[in-house]
């Protein structure tokens, strides 16, 4: 299965059976356990829920958020509609994502006739990806990671029991979210400069529940009374992991840090104990999976465009190395000014070659054709860069092999 493809949700559903996807969790509290443990509340997908291989690929954190959302979404729609089809499920998230106006599809997808629910459906979720990925409007400076996709399966479960009200709970509970996650950073003992970037951004937005006065979290903190009730208790759940989250990027946890912590989970009903398992989930996590675990990253807004961009040409590099490589090998010329270009510079008419030629070659397989587009020009260097890794040894003439030892 290839989440970057057309056609992935249906190649999900038939490699899993209905009692695999849904049955095996039984309630709302264990599929979201569950899900921490693959890393989606986190914001760092390393896993899917299903015990199953989903195929030969090596998904990226990004295909495994998304088939972590998709099957989130399904399993709320089952606990309400437990006869229903997978076709039904796929309309009614559809429906559910309009109605809120979120991960709205592309110009060219909205003039496509033949476009199934089902690939409608993933070009929403990659959206969502990307719409998550942004932190306060004005800012394109700092960036959030997709611990904040939990709440569109909160909101879809609000969406279940009541439609009209999805679009006005989805903005009421990521105030509330991104509320409780920079008081958590106001109480950081030792703030870095990107802290203190956050808390001055956040503090001047208009949309939160943030002010400088020291009543200001005692108003926020009585806001969160409503919160009490049992049916409640996954938004209970996920304000205290995300918060944990939020602090968890010095591996440390202060007096301050820890005495906020604590009126924070005796507002949501919560013990030492709830707030102690929720730590301890976190570190465990962190130890086995990856030692940088954060909700906010930053990057300079071209910085971002370059890694994503790498990342993107490198995935599909590796899903069609073969083929490339043969393209490469059948164009003599290409190789030859490719060779010459790591021992000289290439003169104007010779960089227009490579050009030209490695575009031909990005034609005869349609998932490079990501390079034909207005501006998918500017991403050949890239391509340039990982195609030695492609190619005979005879035309990595300067590679060092690290494991040889010298003698």
């Amino acid at each position: 299965m290839n989440p970057s493809a057309a056609d992935w949700i249906l190649k999900f559903l038939n490699l899993f059976e209905k009692n695999e996807l849904i049955d095996s969790f039984q309630t709302n509290l264990k599929f979201y356990e569950a899900l921490k443990n693959t890393g989606f509340i986190y914001g760092v997908s390393v896993a899917a829920l299903p015990k199953k291989s989903l195929g030969n690929l090596k998904l990226t954190k990004e295909e495994l958020t998304k088939i972590n959302l998709f099957h989130s979404l399904l399993f709320q729609f089952y606990q309400q509609n437990p006869e229903s089809s997978t076709t039904e499920a796929i309309t009614d998230i559809l429906s559910f994502y309009r109605h809120i106006e979120k991960g709205k599809t592309g110009f060219f997808q909205k003039f496509t006739l033949s476009q199934s629910p089902s690939n409608t459906l993933e070009h929403i979720l990659s959206a969502r990806l990307q719409e998550t990925n942004s932190l306060l409007k004005k800012n394109t400076i700092s960036l959030l990671t997709h611990a904040l996709l939990y709440l569109d399966v909160l909101a879809y479960k609000q969406w279940q029991k009541e439609p009209s009200n999805a679009k006005n709970y989805y903005k009421q509970q990521e105030t509330i979210v991104l509320t409780a996650c920079f008081y958590t950073l106001k109480s950081k003992k030792k703030k870095s400069k990107y802290d203190k970037l956050l808390i001055e951004l956040f503090e001047t937005s208009s949309e939160y529940i943030v002010a400088k006065t020291d009543g200001s979290f005692s108003t926020f903190l009585e806001s969160l009374n409503y919160l009490n009730i049992t049916e409640n208790s996954l938004e209970r759940k996920y304000i205290l992991d995300l918060c944990c989250l939020t602090i968890w990027e010095d591996l440390k946890l202060d007096d301050t840090e820890h005495q906020f912590l604590q009126q924070l989970v005796l507002t949501l009903n919560y013990s030492e104990a709830d707030l102690s398992k929720s730590l301890e989930g976190l570190a465990d996590f962190s130890k086995k999976y990856t030692e940088k675990i954060l909700l906010f990253e930053y990057s300079h807004p071209v910085k971002q465009f370059y890694k994503q961009s790498a990342s993107t040409v490198k995935l599909l590099i590796l899903r069609n190395k073969d083929r490339l490589a043969r393209e490469l090998e059948e164009s003599g010329e290409l190789l030859v000014l490719l060779g010459q270009s790591t021992l000289r510079d290439l003169s104007p008419e010779e960089k227009n070659k490579v050009k030209e030629q490695l575009l031909d070659v990005c034609k005869s397989i349609p998932s490079l054709t990501i390079f034909l587009l207005p501006g998918g020009s500017v991403l050949l260097p890239l391509l340039v860069k990982f195609i030695p890794r492609l190619l005979p040894s005879s035309f990595q003439d300067n590679r060092i092999e690290i494991n040889k030892e010298k003698k």
